[in-house]
């Protein structure tokens, strides 16, 4: 039977050094832990690599962290030839942090996108240089105009927090969903609604990403192309860094 594993990631953002506990090791090397602060790949977003330390000090490498038969469980996939682990060992596990900060800036200026360019939103990807988010849009609109008002946004410097909902909460009020196709994680019993602003000022949406704390941290991005993906859906590229600076 196959143990779930508590997502400490959900409630720290910030956590990227944590003790876990193999619960279990499977065919493919994958592990599982009894808790971890490791992001599992979900909902366009990444997820975490880093290592495990053992009791030796010796290291076991991650290349991926991902969702196994259900949200509650968690794999941590160890790179090829990497040593694996015992159930029961307890370990010390290290988040690739600079990669982790990037994704969460990522993450949260997708979220500011959203605000400024207010459409049902088809699809998303999040990464570490370039994230994008297609909308479901028939309009004509000026990059240059979306990037300002990005930019605005992070400059205003907002607040950025958590509040919790029940998934019967979600269930009846579907239309705080801005994703037409990415549903928030659900069946955990509850949802996380990222919020951005004083009491939500700025925007409120259900996400099991991860965000930073405030939108200054986003740092500078701009919009680097609209492209046109069918009659009504534009596909919007973000990327770090000013236009003026890398042109």
């Amino acid at each position: 039977m196959t143990a779930t594993t508590i997502p400490l990631y959900r409630d720290d953002f910030y956590l990227a050094t944590a003790e876990g506990v193999v619960t279990a090791v499977h065919e493919d090397g994958s592990v599982e832990l009894d808790q971890t602060c490791f992001y599992a790949a979900s909902g366009g977003q990444l997820g975490d690599t880093g290592f495990f330390e053992r009791a030796d000090g010796s290291r076991i490498a991650l290349g991926e962290t991902r969702h196994g038969e259900s949200k509650a469980i968690i794999l941590h996939k160890p790179l090829e030839g990497e040593a694996l682990p015992s159930v029961g060992e307890k370990l010390v596990l290290h988040v690739d942090w600079p990669r982790r900060y990037k994704l969460m800036r990522m993450h949260t200026a997708c979220h500011l996108l959203s605000v400024v360019c207010p459409f049902p939103i088809t699809g998303a990807a999040v990464g570490e240089e370039e994230s994008r988010v297609d909308f479901d849009m028939s309009e004509t609109i000026d990059k240059e105009q979306v990037t300002a008002d990005l930019m605005r946004l992070v400059g205003e410097n907002h607040p950025i927090y958590l509040q919790w909902i029940t998934d019967e909460e979600l269930a009846a009020n579907p239309g705080i969903v801005k994703s037409k196709n990415v549903r928030p994680p659900v069946g955990l019993g509850r949802v996380s609604l990222v919020c951005i602003g004083e009491n939500s000022a700025v925007d409120s949406q259900p996400c099991g990403g991860t965000h930073v704390s405030e939108t200054q941290e986003v740092g500078a991005i701009h919009i680097a192309k609209i492209e046109k993906k069918g009659k009504e859906n534009r596909r919007f590229r973000i990327r770090f860094g000013s236009p003026e600076v890398l042109a």
